[in-house]
């Protein structure tokens, strides 16, 4: 009943905010929403109330079991591996169908379908960047290639479909009815655009920000505040590494410009939010307690409901596997088997480009390379809308890739156009990656595994039974000429095409490395001993000397440690860069309330624990000093990036006077000036606070929130969680972003495990199994994740028989 009152209270703004948000021929039908024999009333339910103990599945060769522990977390035992990816398809739709549909929809550019015209530009973007198109690529490189891997994917696309058919209309998840829609079919071909989806959620670039910005302020100063080495990386792949290859030659062109002559561009492709990342490491066995390498592993991505992630155990006589799923892809993406252990991190890298297209004329059919008129081809995008007619977009293809920006889309009706090159435009296979690891015994299978990863380019960290533990970056890297790339490039000089792809061999790897550890957060893979060009505008500079150092000096470390090092709250840049901003305040011209603000920062620890004020306190001054800074480069409608924190820091430390710091005015600006100027800004902002009466902690400040993946059905997430950590430190859980799956795996004769994600397993707004795991996740607890046998009775919810039908 407790349930059944949620939504009562639920029906009246969830209807309400449909109705403001969408256009009114979109408002579902409210009789049918309140119908109680159909509407939402029936998705009042916990999964264990309606669960069935027999289903007929057809196509199973075998009986299938499925025993789902008191989280919900299911545990299917199968007698091969069609058998279990059936099954996986049906208990996962079973749990997550409507986020599976819709993130594969969103994919595809087909969200007007389902809610109405404003989200035609949506659809456009998406399918302008060519996500289709790649699926398309990568499903003809299955049949092609890999036939037994389709196979297998098909045989999770009849387990999705033979639930789809067995739904009654009141069964529909509540995002269906509310949305009024129902679902299609499932397809192989969404289980590829997912993996493109992913793709798109860890790229990114700043092609035309950096360009920009380069006729802003000119190559020297483009040169010193973003260098393509800072001076302390602390990379992935540790220095002392050797080679044992011979590089591939790139050769440089002798006189080419980094960028092409072109006037101030008007539009940026969406880039992941800044606090995407994530960090894992493997610990050697000498240097823990039991005597047995540790593995941890936590994504930072969006904090949504229903999240990402979907915890799973698959079993066969021949493997067994668990840990976290995204719902409609197979297999394990993060997790361990009785032997190995694997997790992922974002492996930042510049695999995405733009490149200026001069078209012959206004037709579009011939544009110019190497001085010659080429053909170009056109892709018709039919973009059906709700309640309206189709909207129909033609979307010019270049050899280099889609024009996304062009007269008609995203320049402000410029005749200027613009291409994009992306890796993940490319016919690949990383599901077979996930298929492999699942079964994976050591790290010779690990790296054979990994060889069919493409994009997006991740860190695996490896840790095996045998001891050994590994970490390698993958991913299909372009070969490039130092500088390629960073800026919009000339679509028609041959000298900026890509010159083939790094080998996988050559890929920065590392095995039982000297210091007993191995550890990624998304900062440089390598120092600049590394024979290949390597770059990215958004490498991590804090979580990842914080997590080294840490595991530098820890000895005889205990799973619980990991575990403590996943929640690490502490402020490495504000540790480094504080000092030297309160040293530049006049402490004898203060005001009692500037006073106050200046005594909570000089006394703070630099931990950033939720019921503190300081972090809040110092995030706010460093935003209104980066402001001041470098706003003097905004221009209105022309996209520029800032120099990162780590960059910005080292400026102010070690050269204030710098003429960077001087603003556009007759007076003579220095880091001292800004400092003082963006601390009086600061204290405005917290009086303001202040007055409105909210207490002032960190947690309050960052508002740590899970978002229902429909931003209107607010009823559906989570606000205001009581967590600390944040952006750059190693425990990443901003605003909207952070741990999105921690795990921890010691691999001993008997593995123990231990993970938690916030949310729940049902993707059911009303089952006690929707947020589950909020709380305990938000307070740093984990839940016993070791694997099961099919006999174990302990914390056992309910079991499933599937049975051939």
């Amino acid at each position: 009943m407790k349930y059944v009152g949620f939504f009562l209270s639920l029906a009246a703004s969830v209807v309400l905010a449909i109705a403001l948000s969408l256009p009114m021929g979109n408002v579902p039908p409210i009789i049918g929403l309140l119908d109680p024999y159909r509407g939402f009333w029936q998705n009042s339910y916990s999964e264990d109330a309606l669960f069935r103990d027999e289903i007929r599945l057809a196509n199973l060769s075998a009986p299938v079991e499925v025993v789902y522990d008191e989280n919900l977390i299911p545990h299917i035992f199968a007698a091969n591996d069609l058998d279990l990816f059936r099954v996986q398809g049906y208990v996962t739709a079973r749990h997550r169908l409507w986020q599976m549909e819709f993130q594969t929809r969103a994919a595809a550019g087909r969200i007007s379908e389902i809610v109405g015209s404003q989200a035609i530009e949506f659809d456009r973007m998406q399918r302008r960047k060519g996500l289709g198109f790649g699926a398309e690529a990568g499903f003809s490189f299955l049949q092609a290639e890999d036939p037994e891997t389709l196979q297998k994917i098909a045989a999770y696309t009849e387990g999705v479909n033979q639930y789809i058919d067995q739904l009654s209309v009141a069964e529909l998840p509540v995002e269906y009815k509310l949305l009024n829609y129902k679902p299609e079919p499932w397809t192989p071909y969404k289980t590829l655009l997912l993996l493109k989806y992913m793709a798109d959620m860890l790229v990114g670039d700043k092609d035309v920000e950096f360009t920009n910005l380069y006729h802003f302020i000119g190559p020297a100063w483009m040169e010193r505040l973003f260098p393509d080495y800072p001076a302390e990386i602390d990379p992935i792949i540790e220095s002392s590494q050797k080679w044992n290859f011979v590089p591939l030659d790139v050769e440089a062109p002798p006189s080419v410009a980094a960028y092409p002559d072109t006037s101030l561009l008007a539009s940026s492709m969406p880039s992941p939010p800044e606090g995407t990342g994530s960090n894992n490491w493997a610990v050697a066995d000498e240097k823990t307690r039991n005597g047995h390498p540790i593995l941890a592993n936590d994504p930072h991505l969006s904090l949504n409901m229903p999240s990402l992630w979907f915890a799973m155990q698959l079993s066969t006589p021949e493997f067994s596997v668990k840990g976290s799923t995204i719902p409609g892809a197979l297999g394990i993406i993060s997790g361990f088997n009785q032997d190995i252990s694997w997790g992922v991190t974002n492996a930042a890298r510049d695999v995405r480009d733009w490149y200026k297209i001069k078209f012959k004329d206004g037709e579009r059919k011939k544009y110019l390379y190497n001085d010659q008129w080429v053909e170009s081809s056109f892709r018709i995008e039919e973009i059906v809308v709700k309640n309206r007619a189709p909207f129909i977009d033609t979307v010019v293809y270049t050899h280099h890739g889609p024009v996304v920006y062009d007269r008609n889309f995203g320049q402000e009706h410029q005749h200027v156009n613009f291409a994009l090159k992306w890796t993940a435009h490319d016919g690949s296979n990383e599901q077979r990656t996930f298929l492999e690891l699942n079964k994976g015994k050591n790290h010779q299978d690990f790296i054979a595994a990994l060889n069919h990863f493409t994009s997006p380019a991740q860190n695996f960290a490896f840790a095996g039974k045998g001891g050994d533990i590994a970490m390698k970056v993958q991913g299909k890297f372009p070969l490039k000429w130092k500088g390629q790339g960073k800026f919009v490039m000339d679509g028609n000089h041959p000298a900026y095409e890509w010159q083939g792809f790094i080998p996988n061999a050559h890929n920065p790897a590392t095995l039982n490395p000297a210091r007993g550890f191995a550890s990624s957060a998304n900062q440089h893979p390598v120092d600049q001993s590394y024979p290949y060009y390597v770059f990215d505008q958004s490498y991590e500079h804090y979580r990842n000397r914080r997590i080294n150092r840490r595991l530098d000096e820890m000895k005889d470390i205990r799973v619980e440690d990991m575990q403590a090092l996943q929640l690490d709250n502490f402020h490495l840049h504000a540790a480094e860069a504080l000092p030297a901003m309160l040293a530049y305040i006049a402490e004898n011209t203060l005001t009692a309330a500037e006073a106050e603000i200046f005594d909570q920062l000089r006394n703070w620890d630099y931990h950033a624990d939720p019921g503190k004020p300081a972090p809040a306190l110092f995030e706010e001054w460093w935003e209104q000093f980066e402001e001041a800074a470098w706003g003097k480069w905004k221009h209105p409608g022309r996209p520029i990036i800032f120099p990162n924190r780590y960059q910005t820091t080292r400026l102010l430390l070690e050269d204030p006077e710098s003429a960077a710091f001087d603003q556009p005015s007759p007076v003579t600006e220095t880091a001292r000036h800004l400092v003082a100027q963006s601390f009086s800004k600061t204290v405005e902002v917290f009086e303001t606070w202040r007055q409105s009466g909210k207490v002032l902690n960190w947690a309050n400040y960052k508002n740590t929130s899970l978002q229902h993946l429909v931003p209107n059905f607010s009823g559906f997430g989570y606000q205001n969680i009581h967590t600390g950590g944040g952006k750059g430190m190693v425990n990443a859980t901003g605003g909207r972003h952070g741990a999105s799956w921690r795990m921890v795996v010691e691999m001993g004769d008997e593995i123990r495990a231990f993970a938690i994600y916030p949310g729940g397993q049902s993707g059911n707004p009303g089952s006690r199994f929707y947020g589950n795991m909020v709380q305990p996740w938000a307070e740093g607890r984990y839940l016993n994740f070791n694997l099961r046998d099919r006999e174990n009775q302990e914390d056992v919810l309910f079991r499933s028989q599937f049975t051939p039908d």
